[in-house]
């Protein structure tokens, strides 16, 4: 019996995996940035060339192209965003406008990957701070059908009473959920493995990013991108990793590498993935 790449049940001595759909894989956009810059068209052209469909916003906006098209391009490369940024800022005081962002891509998703704090210490009252503005403003974009997620990036791993923020945030989040990095879980030290099982309804996106084996983390929430390596080649479990997103329903994972050879590099890690579809 042929095994597979992904970790699912044990079928006697062999371990079968479940295939990573295609539609399930896609790219945040934060990954090409510099070449969004220098042409937009042909960016878009060369993710559709990769066979990606869904895509998650990277704070980027249009870069200078009117929504309709911008909108217009990605039609024409038969692309879609499923997913669109939410600045903290803007989720505090007009939460209306992301949900009108989400709106105009059909987007179901709108993501905050970041909360601004004072230094490199996250704390409680920060901490506070953002449930108020997150559970606010996802309570009203829940009844617009839009799901708001947070995106953490390691400083919410520090100690709190028995637990961690980490804890105490996704405990406390009535109106929104979460999207995990997994490299960001890792970096500071954290198991994803361990946090998707101990929160399973609680995660419904994920970037899939790997981290160059030998590189030591930190809990400021701050790296060096060019730690980001091939899907698959680095320290993280990616593939477990996936399987268990899978297990519980994670509706996208999306590919970000924020490294200077991302384009080089994404290719090769929708080649890894896509070996789990065998």
């Amino acid at each position: 019996m042929k095994c597979k790449p992904i970790l699912l049940l044990l079928f006697g001595s062999c371990i079968l995996y479940s295939p990573v759909l295609a539609q399930e894989i896609g790219l945040q956009l934060y990954s090409l940035r510099h070449q969004f810059e220098k042409d937009v068209p042909g960016t878009f052209e060369k993710i559709s060339s990769w066979g990606i469909t869904n895509l998650e916003d990277g704070n980027g906006g249009t870069y200078g192209y009117t929504m309709e098209a911008y909108k217009g391009l990605l039609e024409k490369n038969g692309l879609k965003m499923v997913s669109v940024s939410a600045p903290f800022e803007e989720l505090a005081d007009s939460p209306e406008t992301v949900i009108a962002r989400a709106k105009a891509y059909g987007a179901k998703y709108a993501v905050c990957f970041w909360i601004p704090h004072k230094d490199t210490i996250f704390t409680i009252e920060e901490t506070k701070r953002a449930l108020k503005v997150f559970n606010e403003a996802g309570k009203k974009m829940n009844k617009e059908g839009i799901t708001l997620a947070y995106h953490p990036h390691g400083y919410e791993f520090r100690p709190y009473g028995e637990a961690l923020l980490m804890d105490y945030m996704i405990e406390n989040a009535k109106f929104f959920d979460f999207e995990m990095d997994v490299y960001w879980f890792a970096y500071p030290g954290e198991d994803p493995l361990e946090w998707l099982r101990r929160y399973p309804d609680k995660f419904k996106l994920m970037h899939l990013k790997d981290c160059r084996k030998g590189v030591k983390g930190n809990q400021n929430g701050t790296s060096d991108v060019e730690t980001n390596v091939v899907l698959g080649t680095g320290q993280i479990d990616i593939a477990a990793i996936v399987a268990e997103a899978k297990k519980i329903g994670v509706e996208y994972m999306f590919i970000e590498d924020e490294s200077s050879r991302s384009m080089g590099q994404i290719p090769k890690s929708l080649s890894y993935l896509k070996r789990m579809q065998k």
